[in-house]
């Protein structure tokens, strides 16, 4: 999976004609600059060589998450045109993370994932159908759920853009910034089903999705119930594709994609189960049982 430029992440992120703030930040000067112009702007390559000359001079380069509406001057909430991505930024821990969503079932698979320094990074899904306070309130849930920073909960944020030099360390060796699209789909609301039941999700999301349910200590979720049966399903015996189709009919009602969401819990129930399987089996060729002789 090859990473990408930062004119390619520009435009993977958004439309050609899509208002869209770039900010320059020289920590050693204390100096910052923004920019508001169209993705096509940013992405051209005299754009891109501007934007590598101030890297060098020492300044790091970050790209706005949401378009603005045309003709702002300013990166305010109500200069936000259209919620079109959540993200996570993960300092602490980052790689346990990140691990945790990638093998988390009430969470889509990320879009792109930036290495944005050793052990950090930052996480971006592509959603559609929400509106400002509700991506809010996702973004604090996200946040709390996975260890991100909470500070970068707002819609008005801006990341870093790959292909640059992270001058944050400059104690540390220079590190330049990757970015890997893993995913094309666009999310909706409903597939970050982790709210269940969490007190961090404010009431609006209740506007495109059905109400949060309350679960008394110590039950599972839905989503739990759902890997369990698949883990059940799959150590018995049955068909892959057959626990697949079962679980996308139960969950039918409630799921946009269903078969989407079925068929990553098992492919997950599968690589866990083979996971274990694997474990058990190096532990039992390491262990070798003593033997008692009787004279």
């Amino acid at each position: 999976m090859k990473s990408l430029s930062g004119a390619e992440y520009t435009l993977a992120l958004h439309e050609p004609p899509d208002q869209v703030a770039v900010v320059l930040v020289n920590r050693f000067r204390g100096q910052s600059l923004q920019r508001i112009l169209s993705a096509e702007t940013i992405a051209a390559p005299c754009f891109q060589n501007w934007l590598a000359d101030r890297n060098r001079a020492g300044s790091d380069v970050f790209l706005g998450m949401n378009p603005l509406h045309y003709g702002a001057t300013s990166r305010t909430k109500e200069s936000i045109r259209e919620i079109r991505h959540v993200y996570l930024d993960l300092d602490e821990d980052a790689d346990l993370a990140l691990r945790n969503i990638r093998n988390s079932l009430d969470v889509p698979a990320p879009n792109f994932v930036l290495n944005t320094s050793k052990a950090r990074h930052q996480v971006v899904w592509k959603i559609d159908g929400i509106g400002l306070e509700q991506a809010e309130s996702l973004l604090r849930a996200l946040a709390n759920q996975f260890g991100g920073d909470r500070a970068a909960t707002d819609a008005t944020r801006v990341l870093r853009m790959p292909g640059f030099v992270n001058h944050k360390y400059p104690d540390g060796p220079a590190f330049l910034i990757q970015a890997r699209q893993e995913s094309d789909r666009v999310h909706t609301l409903r597939e970050f089903s982790f709210c269940d039941g969490s007190p961090y999700i404010d009431r609006q999301l209740a506007q495109t999705s059905e109400p949060a349910r309350r679960l008394p200590a110590g039950h599972r979720s839905q989503s739990e119930a759902d890997w369990a049966y698949a883990k059940r399903a799959l150590k018995r015996g049955d068909e892959p594709e057959q626990i697949i189709q079962r679980i996308a009919d139960y969950r039918a009602a409630d799921k946009p994609d269903p078969l989407y969401y079925a068929r990553h819990t098992v492919e997950k129930a599968q690589a866990d189960s083979d996971e274990r399987a694997n474990w058990q089996a190096e532990s039992t060729t390491r262990t070798v049982p003593a033997q008692s002789h009787k004279r």
